[in-house]
């Protein structure tokens, strides 16, 4: 078949890579400019060196981009994790129009955060939608849909790199082929089963040590390794990433003060929220680089008794 991707970044990439592996032909890629001073999109990189054409636009709903997605001549559109607006008279240009990948399971979690809000949220499952793009925020009809279990302890990077994403290309050329067959069913989203989450950023990252510890730890889960949980200690930002929960079952058993570090050990020290405490394993304060807890603790920087938060 013959393709059009509008993409950018890793996923983008592999998409493109994926469609090439197996003999089809990619006319053409569309990727957002870059930002000044930012480095070239991975996927433009990887476009150029198979020598495949890039366009990047501004705008999608230029006339430019649409007389260069008519001049392609594709079968299909293949949307691989897009930020731009793409409007419906440019995806509608291709022979078979156009699908989109969407990391969560469709009407559940539109929104550009799809993947770490389950998570934080303490889901069981998630999953990704391949959907027909309408001009409505991850409102268009299903094409194909896979779930994935969320395990308790599993993160935003072992849901997505793990999981989602291999699953994610496999499920694009999966679907491009039920599309072209005319072998596929669009079902129709179910409005009253809609969500909608904006994006996970650091204000949405923030640890308040007063909640229960399971949603600190989902938290903590859901923005590893992006945005990045935080909390402060002795007024710098402290990151945590990798930690573990250790719930406490009987009422008034939690010691310390809330968000007090109040256990240090040879790898980790924990910090009292309610209901249990949250084992710190992997963090980063203020300007420093990701380090073990220990490397905290050796230098000093967390000792018992100091407050979080």
């Amino acid at each position: 078949m013959k393709i059009a991707i509008i993409g950018q970044q890793d996923f983008g990439k592999a998409v493109l890579e994926a469609f090439l592996a197996r003999g089809d032909q990619v006319a053409g890629v569309f990727c957002a400019p870059e930002k000044p001073g930012a480095k070239p999109d991975v996927l433009k990189i990887a476009a150029q060196e198979k020598g495949v054409a890039v366009f990047q636009f501004a705008s999608l709903k230029s006339g430019e981009a649409k007389a260069a997605m008519q001049a392609l001549g594709a079968d299909i559109g293949v949307m691989a994790y897009v930020l731009q607006f793409a409007p419906q008279d440019f995806i509608a240009i291709p022979k078979h129009g156009t699908i989109q990948f969407h990391p969560s399971l469709l009407p559940k979690y539109r929104g550009p955060s799809s993947i770490n809000w389950p998570i934080i949220r303490g889901d069981t499952k998630t999953g990704l939608t391949i959907f027909r793009p309408s001009d409505g925020l991850d409102e268009g009809p299903v094409v194909l849909q896979k779930e994935t279990r969320i395990g308790p302890d599993d993160t935003l990077g072992s849901v997505y790199f793990d999981r989602l994403f291999p699953m994610g290309i496999a499920a694009m050329l999966e679907a491009a082929d039920l599309v072209l067959a005319a072998k596929h069913r669009e079902v129709v989203q179910d409005e009253s089963q809609a969500s909608y989450e904006g994006w996970c950023r650091k204000a949405e990252a923030r640890i308040n040590w007063a909640n229960h510890v399971d949603f600190v730890y989902n938290l903590v889960r859901g923005c590893n390794p992006a945005p990045g949980a935080w909390t402060t200690l002795e007024g710098k930002e402290l990151q945590i990433f990798d930690a573990r929960k250790h719930p406490v079952r009987t009422f008034g058993a939690v010691k310390g003060k809330i968000g007090e570090v109040v256990e240090l050990g040879r790898e980790s020290f924990q910090v009292t929220a309610q209901g249990g405490r949250i084992e710190v394993l992997r963090a980063k304060l203020a300007d420093g680089k990701k380090a073990a807890a220990a490397d905290l603790i050796a230098s000093g920087a967390v000792r018992a008794g100091m407050l979080l938060g």
